[in-house]
């Protein structure tokens, strides 16, 4: 056979080329080195158990300052009264002296008396009975410094009952005034 001096260059080349392409898609490919981790000897073992802070106090869970459950649960929303009466009774006057305390602290919050009678009795007479209660507790709460802007009063009479029974305790319960927020509260 007879080459010619390019021919046979020609072929050096490719046989060059043939020969790198395959050196190279037979190389393996280099692994990433996983850090061990290290081992611990007795005496590089720590003697005391780690720091661990104490455990944080459980977050008050009470209700927000100056909303309606705080001014139920701090002043009370309810007072009573005797059979056919209007006069605050001696057990109310520390729940009105809370009220007013409360809402003196909270001057934004306005208030609505609701004068409440138990069944018995007509329901005009129970109207005006709830009436006299009302304005029973807002002139109390006024005496001790609400101004009277902030409170409205309404008559329920017999319309409203807490408690739907038809007996002394339920009548007890049903004679009272409902202190509630209307406005201003959070």
């Amino acid at each position: 056979m007879n080459f010619d001096t390019g021919t046979a260059f020609r072929l050096c080349l490719v046989a060059a080329a043939a020969l790198s392409m395959t050196a190279c898609g037979s190389r393996p490919k280099p692994e990433l080195a996983t850090p061990t981790p290290p081992v611990e000897t007795p005496y590089e073992r720590p003697t005391q158990p780690a720091y661990q802070p104490p455990p944080r106090p459980p977050v008050d869970q009470g209700p927000l300052a100056g909303s309606v459950q705080d001014f139920v649960i701090k002043a009370g929303d309810l007072v009573y009264f005797d059979v056919a009466a209007i006069e605050v009774r001696p057990d109310a006057i520390a729940t009105l002296k809370s009220q007013a305390a409360w809402l003196n602290r909270y001057p934004a919050v306005q208030v609505r008396i609701e004068g409440n009678a138990d069944e018995r009795g007509t329901r005009e007479y129970n109207l005006s009975l709830g009436a006299r209660r009302a304005n029973s507790v807002r002139d109390f709460l006024i005496s001790q410094g609400v101004a009277p802007s902030r409170i409205s009063t309404v008559s329920y009479g017999k319309e409203k009952p807490i408690d739907p029974g038809t007996n002394d305790e339920a009548y007890q319960r049903n004679r009272n005034a409902h202190t509630a927020l209307v406005g201003g509260a959070r």
